[in-house]
């Protein structure tokens, strides 16, 4: 058990190394990670993925969730609540991504409230980093955990990363949820525990 502190000042390291690449070197590590997790075998069986749109220096996903729309995988994508939950809605391509609240883009589909996260067959999570075990590094607003506890033990979880963001371990609090998997744009898909 580590103190906030920790995970506050390890969460400004991380994101001021993510602003330090170069953006053609973002670029290049979202193509990567894009191309790994569509050939991990649970992504191309997957009748539904819970996903994201990356902001600022996250791996990029918007080639990812397009190339996902178009070979036919409903995507649910989260809609900021302002209790700091996450309602998700339908991706139903570029021209469906609104501005929503902190400057997140959002699905303009209807919500279909904050339990359908539950009825994915892989999530994908945002993260600062993980570590072998699972942990996730979020940004410290809690809405993804609520998410992740919502998911079943059997959906893979997976959680974004560059390279040196998978970490031997992190500071954690009992309401940290974990991620079964890590893909950067290296090792590809890492299976976690």
């Amino acid at each position: 058990m580590h103190d906030i502190a920790s995970k506050t000042g390890l969460r400004a390291e991380l994101l001021g190394r993510r602003a330090a690449m170069p953006p053609e070197a973002r670029s290049a590590a979202g193509r990567s990670i894009r191309d790994a997790l569509l050939s991990v075998p649970e992504v191309e069986m997957a009748g539904t993925i819970a996903a994201y749109v990356s902001i600022g220096t996250e791996p990029d996903t918007r080639s990812l969730l397009f190339a996902l729309w178009k070979r036919g995988t409903y995507v649910l994508l989260p809609r900021l609540l302002p209790d700091g939950d996450l309602d998700w809605a339908s991706y139903e391509g570029p021209d469906s991504l609104v501005p929503g609240p902190r400057g997140c883009p959002e699905p303009s589909e209807p919500p279909r409230g904050p339990g359908a996260v539950g009825s994915a067959d892989v999530v994908l999570a945002p993260a600062v980093a993980v570590d072998r075990t699972g942990m996730r590094l979020g940004r410290g607003g809690g809405s993804y955990d609520r998410a992740l506890a919502r998911v079943g033990p059997a959906i893979l979880t997976v959680a974004l990363l560059y390279d040196a963001e998978l970490v031997p371990n992190l500071p954690s609090e009992p309401h940290d949820q974990r991620v079964r998997a890590a893909v950067t744009p290296s090792e590809g898909l890492v299976r976690l525990g």
